[in-house]
């Protein structure tokens, strides 16, 4: 039957094993090809000498979506993963010693913000107010059906005030700095258009969503580390039939005329199917696997989002009052957003820090603490790991913490070794 139609998934991330579980529940014979020698795409996971990282997500935001994959195989999150809600869920401190406490309950971080500066508090809920509606209009429209056509989208509007209420013409920084006057929170808004590779100062207000998200859906964090998630993900696949081979490198997708037949891999005959599901990068399938100059072109000229820069450390001792996730602002933000935009590294970023540990002691040998670092770099920056490394561990020093006396090991991620791991 046609719509019992083999498929097969080309990438085995987050995104591939929810298309493949989605596919199998449908009735069809479903595989996942994935070149690294495990999947789970960038949800991946770095263990050395008893210390365990998670090397790319770092939360769960959205739980509810995960649920409603997994649903399709009869079960649900709670029945594979320990789910902790966290609380207080992020740490935001500053160069002048200033610091802020989100936390779960939206009346406690009112008042935490009211603290730092008078009316921060009234500020932060005219934002998170803001984010819900830009939120519940994305979600009726741009995230309920395809995009492939203007019209398609034009359907689900209800009116035109749709299109002000996502609020794509002014810049993230431009809406918080009308919302409040102090720069700290200017500065901590802004923090959300880094999730994804971009700068607050061209990055659309409808960013704004994100803060409203965590508010209101929680920040999450799977105990024994986000690698549970990926291996809960590839436990349902393999339950409802979906086959996951790994190591396999696809080198082309095979058409005819304006039909898929399947795809072509490096380690031998190909695979036959009219159905393909690509979960690759942009500009690798159209480049690469599907050559489509024209479209590449449209790609290509969106431009590349920030990569990162990654710091995983072995820490000796407990760090007082370490929280799960930590902000150090840069003492420059406007310079640092600048040289990223230059294509420079910042000699003083915003460094965001992950201590598992601090939740999960499972992550770190008794005694100790698993520190994930990242900033924000150049893609395609050539970095001088050791030397940078360097440059993040002083400028955590000079912002009052200080890990150099305490380190076990370390090691890094740059963007090369990103390029080379997911193209």
């Amino acid at each position: 039957m046609a719509d019992r139609a083999p498929a097969v998934v080309v990438g085995g991330g987050v995104g591939g094993l929810a298309a493949a579980i989605r596919l199998a529940s449908a009735g069809h014979t479903v595989t996942v090809l994935e070149r690294r020698a495990e999947p789970g795409g960038k949800l991946a996971v770095y263990e050395r000498d008893g210390f365990s990282f998670d090397i790319g997500p770092s939360l769960v935001t959205l739980p509810h979506l995960f649920d409603e994959v997994l649903a399709l195989a009869h079960t649900r999150l709670a029945d594979h993963v320990d789910l902790v809600r966290l609380d207080p869920q992020f740490h935001y401190r500053w160069p002048d010693g200033s610091e802020v406490l989100v936390h779960d309950d939206p009346a406690r971080t009112v008042a935490a913000w009211d603290a730092l500066t008078p009316g921060a508090g009234a500020a932060w809920q005219h934002l998170v107010d803001h984010g819900r509606r830009i939120w519940d209009v994305s979600e009726r429209t741009f995230f309920a059906g395809p995009m492939d056509h203007p019209m398609a989208l034009m359907r689900r509007m209800r009116s035109p005030r749709d299109l002000v209420d996502i609020d794509p013409l002014r810049s993230l920084h431009h809406v918080a700095r009308r919302t409040c006057g102090d720069a700290r929170f200017t500065q901590w808004a802004g923090r959300y258009a880094t999730y994804s590779g971009s700068s607050p100062y061209r990055a659309p207000a409808t960013l704004a969503c994100i803060p409203y998200l965590e508010t209101h859906y929680g920040a999450w964090y799977p105990m024994g580390g986000l690698g549970r998630l990926r291996d809960t993900l590839v436990q349902v696949a393999n339950q409802v039939g979906v086959e996951v081979r790994t190591g396999v490198d696809v080198t082309g997708l095979r058409c005819v005329g304006d039909r898929m037949v399947g795809v072509d891999t490096a380690q031998g005959p190909g695979v036959d199917a009219p159905i393909v599901i690509a979960n690759v990068d942009a500009e690798h399938l159209y480049r690469d696997l599907l050559p489509e100059p024209r479209v590449l072109r449209r790609v290509q000229r969106a431009g590349r989002s920030t990569s990162g820069f990654v710091v995983v450390a072995g820490v000796r001792g407990h760090t007082p009052q370490q929280r799960h996730h930590t902000v150090w602002f840069s003492p420059h933000d406007r310079a640092e957003f600048a040289a990223l935009d230059a294509g420079h590294l910042s000699p003083t970023p915003t460094i965001y820090g992950c201590v598992t540990s601090a939740t999960d002691p499972s992550q770190a040998p008794h005694g100790h603490e698993s520190w994930f670092l990242l900033v924000n770099v150049p893609a395609g920056v050539t970095v001088d790991a050791a030397a940078y490394q360097q440059v993040v561990l002083d400028q955590l020093a000079a912002r009052g913490t200080d890990l150099r006396d305490r380190l076990v090991f370390t090691d890094t991620v740059t963007p090369a070794d990103l390029a080379s791991r997911y193209r």
